[in-house]
């Protein structure tokens, strides 16, 4: 897609925001940070400085101010950040991140990355494929069949399989060529719902969403990074997940910072559930495409419902095309999409250094949450903001062009509430300054401090994760 700079111009006329108001962001640059073939450390400079200037742009409106504060994008905060499920630990013990079933397996004429972290995925794709659960004999199988074929017929089965594509095949693609057609940011407003009077914050830290509720309906892991974000920004976050879909408990720690945690048959308890809904200011939701439409979350119905509601929805390949209604995760999307082709080769796929499309489009995702609420108490409207991990990889694979935008490093001053550091263009020497520990009822965590820096906002999460699906499904 042509037009778009590695900046955060783009991202932030993606959500609508005041041009004027870029100047208020600075960037600390750090070598070797997010280094890749593609531009991913612009892609997240971007992504993590839109969502820090939208969260100033709602501090001072409730907070009063009479300008928004200022905002610095650390590369080594978001390089962090944005590895933050690999950096964590627990009683010291490293992550567990993909399971053996999940990686790239040479195919007939190819390769396919197959996503197997789940229990039934893993299933799945042990049913489709007929052998036991064990890498020698799905590598033997896969290796007998087409990579289209291993697509098609894991998908159809319930499971995940993503065929190795380059860009240029990525692009004749059907649903490529539908989410070209799309805004990396869509937003809409949903009815004529009298402006919102947010109460006014006064607070050290300014906490932009304090005292809105979150029913946070997401799953792995854009949608979990943006409502970990409002959670940090003051949300009160519950995170509602079904009794008999586990997280991974490693996975849930890392994206559990400041929420709550319950569980809730949608079906069997409907009355706790629309509670629920009868007091949210923002529903977040994760799941495929009209996975949830039945339970009455699309965004028009929820504000027939709770009118002034904010609807943000997330998804891996989009909610149009031929593959609207499929699952999908960052991996799988890097696969189909070209990335790994290029950060590799056709021959020998690579990755990311980094699940960015995940990450990015969640900083985004709460970007777009936060900017609809201060549209929302100016202009009045329930509103309805949508992403797609795909659409995030088309704007990083087309969009991007290093070094355009980029040299904003320049002039950064001290600014009240952060350490704003040299402009010098400086190494990134790891992860260390950007971790903390905390003690919490899962254990001594080792994590990733989080990258949205703004003057006077807040550093670090108020509240450690809780056990899954540990407390109580309703508001506090």
């Amino acid at each position: 897609m042509t037009g778009i700079t590695t900046d955060i111009n783009t991202a932030w006329g993606e959500l609508g925001g005041d041009p004027a108001l870029v100047s208020r962001v600075s960037t600390v640059a750090r070598r070797g940070a997010l280094e890749a073939r593609l531009p991913v450390r612009e892609l997240a400079r971007a992504c993590v400085g839109a969502c820090a200037l939208a969260a100033a742009e709602l501090g001072a409106l409730r907070g009063g101010l009479t300008e928004v504060p200022g905002v610095v994008v650390d590369d080594g905060a978001v390089a962090t950040a944005f590895r933050s499920e690999r950096h964590l630990t627990v009683d010291g013990r490293a992550p567990v991140t993909f399971a053996p079933l999940s990686r790239f397996w040479r195919t007939a004429d190819g390769w396919v990355r197959t996503h197997a972290n789940y229990p039934h995925h893993r299933a799945r794709l042990l049913e489709v494929l007929g052998v036991p659960d064990d890498v020698d004999a799905v590598g033997a199988e896969l290796a007998r069949r087409s990579s289209a074929e291993i697509e098609e017929a894991v998908y159809a089965a319930g499971g995940l399989a993503v065929a190795l594509r380059t860009p240029k095949e990525w692009a004749a693609h059907e649903q490529a060529v539908a989410v070209a057609e799309r805004p990396l940011v869509e937003r809409e407003r949903l009815d004529g719902a009298h402006a919102r009077e947010l109460p006014p914050v006064d607070g050290s830290p300014l906490l932009p969403a304090e005292g809105l509720r979150v029913l946070d309906l997401t799953r792995v892991l854009a949608g979990p990074v943006a409502t970990r974000t409002l959670t940090l920004l003051g949300a009160d976050v519950l995170r509602v997940d079904p009794p008999q879909l586990p997280e991974l408990p490693d996975q849930h720690a890392d994206t559990g910072f400041g929420k709550r945690s319950a569980t809730l048959d949608l079906t069997a308890d409907r009355r706790t559930f629309e509670e629920l809904l009868a007091a949210a200011d923002v529903v977040v939701t994760g799941y495929r495409p009209g996975a949830l439409d039945r339970f009455g979350l699309s965004p028009q119905a929820l504000a027939e419902r709770r009118p002034g509601v904010v609807v943000a929805q997330v998804s891996a390949w989009g909610a149009y095309g031929p593959w609207g209604d499929r699952r999908g995760f960052d991996s799988l999307v890097q696969v189909a999409s070209g990335i790994a082709a290029v950060e590799g080769s056709a021959e020998q796929p690579g990755a990311l250094p980094a699940q960015a499309l995940d990450h990015g489009t969640g900083y985004l995702l709460a970007a777009a949450v936060l900017r609809a609420l201060t549209e929302q108490s100016r202009e009045g409207g329930s509103r309805s903001v949508r992403l797609a991990l795909a659409r995030t990889a088309e704007w990083l694979v087309h969009g991007i062009e290093v070094g355009e935008g980029t040299e904003a490093e320049a002039g950064i001053e001290d600014m009240e509430g952060i350490e704003a550091g040299d402009a010098e263009d400086e190494a990134y020497e790891g992860p260390g300054p950007w971790l903390a520990e905390t003690d919490s009822a899962l254990g001594r965590l080792r994590y990733a401090l989080p990258p949205v820096f703004f003057a006077g906002g807040p550093a670090n999460w108020a509240r450690p994760p809780v056990p899954w699906g540990s407390q109580p499904a309703h508001w506090v």
